[in-house]
């Protein structure tokens, strides 16, 4: 018998491809072959999942007769849990099928699951596929469901998958995090300078409380923060301060000033103008005016400054739906651009505002960065577009505006795009460090460590809409029907405030898409379907004559 040459392909193949073939088979090994590294744990992940003290087990609803997208979806979820498993073995997972298993829809709505209806359509019958695509983390006698699908408008169906299992990794172990954690952060709400009210700031408190522990801060001296609301102040992970309408005081700037030098993160929605829809919507003409509430020299000394001119976006704006004729006694209502509420579209690639939908602002002022400030990073969230307005204050908002959007009323000039919110990290400098106030403050400290704050040039960014009483979801907008994504921006603002693990990274991972040229594949599906055809027959005739011949000519 002829002896293989190692060295040749035939060998090479033999000896060391199918033995190396064979071990990565049965040892579980695998190697992450993909340019962007899209099988391969973050190093933040992995030590997340060591952490995991008990076990813990991921409900997946992904199972069942569903197109071959979401087979996708599901086949990369299987494939993260079964690394996550390897992690860590305490952490388990199983895939169910809520049709099949007859879960009542009630109980799955009652863990916050939603159902999708999908078209379907065999042999000439159409028909509706439900599915619910969410994850349910149990641990500790304690469940959080979260969403698998990417909920964002404006994208189709593939962009929509891809960016759903971009997030996959980054939504399981943030949510593993949160749920495992021996102690949850704690996040202050500022009660005291004629903030949003309850009902109007339900909507924030809720998307706070669903990670962290969340309550206000009310100064004992029911009149300004004090030292003694010190002890309280060091329990807060965060502090926000949302649409704060009456002054701070010197000694408070003081207190807040320590509070941030100390480590303490902090979401400001500030309005530099007092300007209320629901003023302007009763009397058709509002005169806007400037609020002072004595932080533009705490807000220099980040490198910022906080304007007081109106923005008007003239191209990237949120519809107003207004009455604008009757018919037989019916109102008839017509969404018209209302350039006062410019939206916040993600152009840049960070992942506080990563697919999420559009921003809706009301009345916002802009954001100047000063630059200068050593040791401080500045990073722009969100911006107007190039086509943008400034209207001086005080002076007339009219809703006559919407028949001439673009066009320059008084006071109005032409203008660069407006930055609406900015992100500030590095080591911040007391702005009272050379000043006698320190002597007021007992371990007073003039450097913070590595620290964050986020400010945003818009009071009401965070105030959901009240009807009736009720309070609406934070970014729901009845008159026109669309869901902005505030509550998603917020959200993502505090996880990035709070995150100690560098987690929110892992929303900045970015997939190729790879797929196929659908108009292409109509143009030439008739060829290669004959081709795949044809092909086989013709390779097995020519190797049946071929064999034909060769017995021919040797025993012929």
């Amino acid at each position: 018998m002829k002896k293989i040459n190692a060295k040749s392909p035939f060998g090479i193949f033999l000896f060391a491809i199918v033995p190396l073939v064979i071990i990565l088979t049965y040892s579980g090994i695998r190697l992450d072959l993909t340019k962007e590294k899209r099988y391969t744990l973050s190093e933040s992940t992995i030590k997340v999942l060591e952490s995991v003290k008990k076990p813990l087990t991921v409900e997946v609803y992904l199972e069942g007769d569903f197109p071959a997208s979401f087979k996708q979806l599901q086949g990369e979820t299987k494939f993260m849990l079964e690394e996550f498993r390897k992690i860590n073995s305490k952490i388990d997972f199983k895939f169910i099928d809520p049709l099949k298993s007859k879960i009542p829809a009630d109980s799955l709505a009652a863990m916050g699951m939603q159902p999708s209806y999908l078209p379907d359509s065999k042999d000439g019958k159409f028909s509706q596929i439900t599915i619910f695509p969410y994850a349910v983390i149990k641990y500790n006698k304690t469940g959080v469901s979260i969403p698998l699908i990417v909920q964002q408008t404006g994208i189709d169906a593939d962009q929509q998958l891809t960016r759903s299992i971009e997030g996959l990794e980054y939504s399981l172990v943030s949510n593993i995090k949160n749920i495992a954690a021996d102690k949850r952060k704690k996040v202050g709400i500022l009660v005291n300078q004629d903030e949003l009210s309850p009902d109007e700031f339900q909507g924030f408190v809720q998307l706070a409380m669903e990670n962290y522990d969340a309550g206000p801060i009310i100064p004992k001296n029911q009149t300004e923060l004090s030292l003694e609301d010190l002890p309280l102040l060091k329990q807060m992970s965060a502090l926000v301060i949302a649409k704060p309408r009456k002054a701070f005081t010197d000694n408070e700037k003081v207190i807040l000033d320590q509070y941030i030098m100390n480590g303490g993160k902090t979401l400001w929605m500030i309005d530099a103008v007092n300007a209320e829809m629901d003023t302007l919507t009763r009397s058709k003409k509002v005169m806007p005016f400037p609020i002072d509430i004595n932080m533009t020299d705490f807000f220099f000394n980040y490198g910022i400054r906080i304007n007081t001119a109106l923005v008007k976006d003239v191209k990237k704006f949120a519809l107003l739906k207004l009455v604008t004729g009757e018919v037989s006694g019916n109102p008839q209502f017509t969404s018209l651009p209302w350039p006062y509420f410019p939206l916040g579209i993600a152009e840049n690639n960070n992942p506080i505002t990563k697919n999420i939908n559009p921003v809706k602002f009301e009345f916002p002022t802009s954001i100047d960065t000063l630059g200068g400030r050593k040791n401080i990073k500045t990073k722009v969230l969100f911006e107007s577009s190039e086509r943008t307005l400034l209207k001086q204050v005080p002076n007339y908002v009219d809703l006559k505006e919407i028949a001439s959007v673009d066009s320059l009323g008084q006071m109005e000039k032409p203008s660069t795009p407006k930055i609406f919110a900015v992100a500030l990290e590095g080591k911040f400098n007391s702005a009272y460090a050379s000043r006698i106030e320190r002597k007021s403050y007992p371990g007073f400290k003039a450097e913070s460590p590595e620290n964050k704050m986020i400010v945003i040039a818009d009071g009401d960014i965070g105030r959901n809409k009240v009807i009736k009483g009720k309070p609406l979801p934070l970014g729901a907008d009845m008159l026109t029907n669309e869901q902005f994504g505030n509550e998603q921006f917020l959200r993502n603002a505090l996880d990035y405030l709070l995150d100690d693990s560098n987690l929110m990274e892992l929303r900045n991972r970015n997939i190729e898409e790879r797929l196929l040229d659908r108009h292409r594949i109509e143009e030439e599906k008739t060829n290669w379907q004959w081709l795949n055809l044809l092909l086989p027959l013709a390779v097995i005739g020519l190797i049946g004559g071929l064999f034909f011949w060769l017995r021919k000519k040797k025993f012929g």
